[in-house]
């Protein structure tokens, strides 16, 4: 079996601003923007990558929902617990240097952690937390 992530979904209840953070900050490339105002659905991702993506969604869109399972939802993304990715870096202090000069909210400065790993936080403009890695 040959499976690769090719799609994973962060909530994101402003388009623009979330929008310039991956492509702008992170240095993502889009992917595909569909959708009108705050109903928008963006595919960005990691240049040399094409079939990874990380799709930026409306967090309550699924008609589905309730709304008191949206209005849970708005309380978990204000307080940063909703979404989370993990993305790496060869160089992970000169990743944290450029968000964080970005204006990016720091989360965790970097640091070795007990179980193996370096890595920092911080939160996108949607509230979720996006954790990097120390790779190699």
């Amino acid at each position: 079996m040959d499976l690769v992530i090719h799609s994973s979904f962060l909530p994101a209840d402003d388009p623009e601003k979330s929008l310039a953070f991956y492509r702008d900050v992170l240095g993502f490339e889009v992917r595909g923007d569909v959708g009108h105002g705050a109903m928008r659905w963006i595919a960005v991702g990691p240049p040399g990558q094409p079939q990874t993506s990380i799709v930026l969604h409306p967090p309550a869109a699924d008609p589905g929902l309730t709304d008191d399972e949206r209005r849970t939802i708005a309380e978990l993304m204000a307080k940063g617990t909703y979404a989370m990715v993990v993305l790496g870096s060869a160089d992970l202090d000169e990743a944290f240097d450029r968000i964080e000069a970005a204006g990016a909210e720091v989360v965790q400065e970097p640091v070795d952690q007990p179980y193996g790993i370096r890595d920092c936080a911080f939160r996108d403009p949607a509230g979720n937390t996006v954790r990097i890695n120390q790779l190699g």
